[in-house]
């Protein structure tokens, strides 16, 4: 799926999902450099981000893969 990771003026990471009209906050990732691990989002959905170089800047639109979502058991 395609979103959006950007870094507000606070400087907390967010994710965009265009299709779902849905902004979540980072709350952790598996990389210090962020690409090519995954992150979790505060509504409890792990995405698997691209390998980008190091020095990417963000807002940056890149197609991530969904793994898991904290809804999905319930």
């Amino acid at each position: 799926m395609k979103v959006m990771m950007r870094r507000n003026a606070a400087g907390i990471l967010s994710v965009y999902v265009p299709k779902k009209d849905l902004e979540e906050p980072v709350v952790a990732q598996d990389r210090p450099d962020l690409w090519g691990g995954n992150v979790t989002l505060a509504n409890g959905w792990v995405l698997t981000l691209p390998e980008m170089p190091a020095g990417t800047t963000l807002p940056i639109t890149v197609e991530a893969r969904k793994l898991a979502d904290a809804t999905a058991a319930e």
